[in-house]
């Protein structure tokens, strides 16, 4: 533990200290990118496909670039040749040793679009107004082809891309299966299921917006963008798709209102702006409406899985063999070949001793919206397979849901997994058993009976998750696939009165880093929070950085943080040194105070800032003047976070309504900064996980592609009165290998709470001879369950 332990110790970590951003969102002061406006702006509307799968006969721009204020309108054939398509982020080797296929994906379709809300053209204008009569008068010509958006019918459908005939983007598999094989012809029970983890869409509050502009003068562009990881942004557009100098290309990510995995990416719309503003020497500005998000977003989960546990008689696990079919859409995005494989079939162990588990994974492209990282990014979909089998497990073997759990549950560290990770430290069964007696489970049995008397099912589910944050190291990254870096940067820049300033590549949208990373700083440095401001999303300021997703900031970024602050702490007890005349390695330094050791000889930090820049006091041949120090943290491994959740519903089975009575969840986050923004997180991500559960979901209709769930008439958001108040708790493991010994907790609700909701929900209705049940759980669903169950 070394380091961790020390640093839990200072001031202002551990602290709920109140979030220094909040006030500027509160007071309505916040910036995002719509509200920024450059001088002479015009504004962009896409033409987009009505049309799941169709050939493009031709596109008739004239009567549109004939109306009032239109600048241009830009099809594929303006563009063809002068960008390539959009990039893939990950590289997926095929079991049969052939790299995947990588079909163009075009910035505005070029001969063909593949799903509704593919892009087409472009319109620009010198009002929105104008833009959006003109982009009504494109009239394109569509030859129409049959669609398929069910994973399922992929291979039978007609093929979307020329590089991909039967329509599969990869067959990856992971494990021994000879070995699985073996174990599972002789073990004693054999558990299966199968299950779908239904497709959502992200809603984040603030729609994706761009503004693209072009400077004449020095031949720079700069794209405001709501995007999560501006530098990779500029990286993969820049190297990949434009073929522009980087330093030409200033990415700037202001305040950003939500993410969640789907503002990761780089879209098509943030290159097209981009390209044009030198076209046409303006600036041009996109914000999606609400429709156009729910159309043109890269989509979450989507995944159609049978799962086996082999068990001996007492309920050990000996196997698990997994095969899942995973819809990627109709083009790759940015990271979504790493989701279904990397991200998803090695966090299959779970919490548990499994020695064996082989999964196969064969990923398909059909006619809908590329489908990417959403919130837990494959730990959600490890952990909804893994938890929904452990607990039919139980129920095959008539055992208690925590039973089995207790029973398989790793005990050891380090352990090393059959599907690759290594964990190196957790408390499972503390989290497990903390869970029980904070969800009071010995009272269910009251609780159900009092259901019962008002004619309700009541039951309980478990959830024991776990899942790997901060994808690391870089090279074996690299190795499987990556095609970037996973590193953090940071820089700490010291002025002279002693504030702070800090620099960070990882970006906020909601997680609070200007607080939670100012703890950081303030309780190495021994300063208030209030002396320290943080900065990150804009390329023109910050040295370079990976951004914000899989539950990073704080155990990767945080760490490059702290070793900034390292070679700051260095050179300034050496500047402390010359001031008390003693030789710095007799100089200690904590709570703000530079110490010489043994005396009570002693300089405030303030003091030793001020002599970097006023540097009358050392010698400038040994010393360079100023206090600023930059440094970057490669991980040597992901970090991993786990937990059990606890839920309990009542069922009306009259009406098939589920009501979540009570939601319990206990984390292991290891070293906690600031217990108030992680429980926020824990709520907001619990929220999500219920939402999928019992009433998310995407739905395009089968024979046409169109739409069905395209607005929030249609797709239904959880609200406040779908939620009881949750019972939150922590266990603590530190990480062994970042200084901070943090864990990351952004997405660990959104993993746990799935499957905890869907055997609770089956629980509840087990003596009604329901046996399965498929995300989510709307009342017509499991009242059409209760029905096909009856005799």
């Amino acid at each position: 533990m070394g380091a961790s332990d020390n640093f839990a110790k200072l001031p202002h970590i551990g602290e709920a200290v109140r979030r220094k951003e909040d006030y500027r969102f509160l007071t309505g002061s916040g910036q995002y990118t719509d509200d920024i406006n450059l001088g002479n702006q015009r504004y962009a509307v896409f033409v987009r496909s009505p049309h799941a799968h169709a050939n493009i006969r031709s596109v008739d721009t004239s009567r549109a670039e004939a109306m009032p204020g239109v600048a241009k309108v830009f099809t594929g054939q303006d563009i063809a040749g002068k960008m390539n398509g959009l990039p893939c982020g990950w590289l997926i080797t095929s079991t049969d040793g052939t790299p995947m296929k990588e079909p163009p994906h075009p910035v505005l379709a070029q001969g063909k679009v593949r799903y509704v809300g593919d892009h087409v053209a472009m319109v620009v204008a010198d009002t929105l107004e104008q833009a959006r009569n003109a982009a009504e008068a494109v009239d394109v010509d569509y030859d129409v082809l049959s669609a398929v958006v069910d994973v399922r019918d992929a291979a039978k459908a007609t093929p979307l891309h020329d590089a991909a005939p039967d329509n599969r983007c990869y067959k990856w598999a992971i494990g021994d299966k000879a070995a699985v094989d073996a174990v599972f012809a002789k073990a004693a029970k054999v558990s299966k299921i199968d299950l779908t983890n239904n497709r959502l869409i992200p809603n984040a509050l603030e729609p994706r917006s761009a503004i693209g502009s072009f400077n004449r003068a020095n031949d720079e562009y700069t794209l405001y963008v709501a995007n999560q990881n501006p530098h990779v942004e500029r990286l993969l557009m820049t190297a990949f798709v434009l073929g522009l100098p980087e330093h030409k290309v200033r990415v700037i990510a202001p305040d950003v209102g939500g993410g969640f995995g789907s503002k990761i990416f780089l879209y098509a719309e943030d290159v097209a702006l981009t390209w044009a503003a030198k076209q046409l020497n303006c600036a041009i500005k996109w914000t999606a409406d609400r429709s156009e998000s729910f159309l043109s977003d890269a989509h979450g989960r989507d995944h159609v899985t049978h799962a086996e546990m082999a068990m001996d008689s007492q309920g050990k696990f000996l196997a698990l063999r997994v095969h899942t079919d995973a819809n990627l859409g109709a083009y790759l995005s940015t990271f979504s070949t790493a989701v279904p494989t990397i991200l998803y079939a090695t966090l299959l162990a779970g919490q548990y001793t499994t020695p064996q588990i082989y999964v196969e994974v064969d990923a398909w492209f059909t006619n809908t919206a590329p489908v990417d990282a959403y919130r837990g990014a494959g730990r959600p979909e490890a952990t909804y397979l893994l938890e929904r089998l452990v607990t039919r497990c139980a129920w095959d073997l008539g055992l208690p849901q925590d039973e089995i759990r207790e029973r398989n549950m790793i005990t050891s560290f380090p352990y090393q997994t059959p599907v690759a990770l290594q964990y190196d430290t957790g408390d499972y069964l503390a989290a497990l058993f903390k869970a029980n007696a904070l969800a009071d489970v010995k009272g269910f049995e009251q609780r159900r009976k009092a259901s019962e008397a008002k004619g309700l099912k009541r039951g309980m589910g478990y959830s024991s998750y776990i899942e790997a944050c901060g994808i690391a190291p870089s090279n074996i990254a690299g190795a499987l696939g990556a095609r970037a870096g996973l590193f953090e940067c940071g820089e700490i820049r010291v002025h002279p009165t002693g504030s702070v300033t800090v620099f960070t590549g990882s970006h906020s949208h909601g997680q609070g880093h200007e607080t939670t990373f100012a703890q950081v700083v303030a309780a190495r440095l021994g300063i208030p929070v209030e002396n320290v401001d943080v900065v990150h999303g804009d390329t023109g300021r910050v040295p370079f950085g990976m951004g914000t997703y899989g539950s990073r900031s704080i155990s990767v970024g945080g760490a490059a943080i702290m070793r900034a602050l390292d070679k700051i702490e260095t050179k300034a007890k050496k500047i402390a040194a010359h001031l008390m005349e003693a030789g710095d390695g007799d100089v200690e330094f904590s709570n703000g105070e530079f110490r010489i050791k043994g005396t009570d000889k002693k300089v405030s930090f303030g003091q030793v800032a001020l002599t970097a820049y006023v540097p009358h006091n050392y010698p400038l041949d040994k010393l360079e003047p100023g206090l600023n120090e930059t440094a970057f943290y490669d991980p040597t491994n992901f970090t991993f976070p786990a937990g059990t959740y606890i839920c309990e519903v009542e069922v009306d089975p009259a009406t098939g309504q589920v009501r979540v009575d009570r939601f319990t969840a206990v984390d292991d986050f290891g070293t906690i900064i600031n217990p108030m923004i992680v429980e926020g997180q824990v709520h907001g991500g619990v929220a999500q996980g219920i939402g999928q559960a019992l009433l998310e979901q995407c739905v395009y209709d089968k024979d046409t592609g169109q739409l069905l769930t395209g607005s929030f008439m249609d797709y239904a958001m959880p609200r406040a009165s779908d939620f009881p108040q949750f019972k939150l708790d922590t266990v603590c493991t530190p990480c062994t290998h970042n200084p901070l010994g943090t864990k990351g907790c952004g997405e660990a609700g959104a993993i746990g709470s799935p499957p905890a909701v869907i055997n609770a929900v089956l629980d509840a209705l087990k003596d009604l001879g329901v046996q399965d049940l498929d995300m989510p759980a709307t009342p017509s669903r499991v009242w059409e369950a209760i029905q096909a169950a009856k005799p």
